[in-house]
């Protein structure tokens, strides 16, 4: 279940399915608090109520121990590149959902649906939606949400990091397959 690929649910709409390590309220902190999140996906302020602000900010170089290239196309987004969104939906410590601000204007929108499994366990629902028909942009999520949560299940694990920016270029490319072959180009 935890190496899947995320599934092309309709039309702009990505979802993955985990199973993390930990208790709904331990993912949920990973989710929510800043310092935690900064570890595996980005760090910044989130007001917890729906119209609540949210605010990431990208550090890739430092979610993983790994020393590697940044590619060219990422190069600006690499290092401290924020991003700012509205909360939509907040049941805690069930679901999250948040806008996440396009630099076009256009807003997706991310959701985190939380449910406790057996042993400790919690099951991850991962939704992107509303990402329009840029293909290039929905790859690129696609293969970051599948590299994010990979690392966040391995801080969670306390096992050790895959490297980010290797791991999201070849995982673009498998889901440029996945993408293609769904839409029959």
């Amino acid at each position: 279940m935890n190496t899947e690929y995320g599934q092309y649910t309709a039309r702009g709409e990505v979802r993955f399915v985990r199973l993390l390590p930990g208790s709904v309220e331990r993912v949920w902190a990973f989710l929510t608090e800043s310092e935690k999140r900064s570890r595996w996906l980005a760090s910044g302020a989130m007001d917890l109520r729906v119209g609540g602000g949210v605010e990431l900010v990208f550090n890739h170089v430092n979610i993983t121990p790994h020393t590697e290239p940044v590619p060219e196309k990422y190069r600006d987004a690499a290092c401290g590149h924020p991003m700012t969104g509205r909360i939509t939906r907040c049941e805690p410590p069930r679901v999250l959902a948040y806008t996440w601000g396009e630099a076009d204007g256009s807003d997706s929108e991310v959701t985190f649906e939380l449910t406790p499994e057996s042993g400790g366990a919690t099951r991850l629902v991962l939704t992107h939606r509303r990402l329009g028909d840029n293909r290039d942009m929905i790859l690129s999520v696609s293969a970051g949400w599948h590299a994010h949560v990979a690392i966040l299940i391995a801080k969670l694990a306390d096992a050790p990091v895959p490297p980010f920016w290797s791991v999201h270029a070849k995982l673009e490319e498998d889901y440029a397959r996945l993408f293609d072959a769904a839409n029959n180009r």
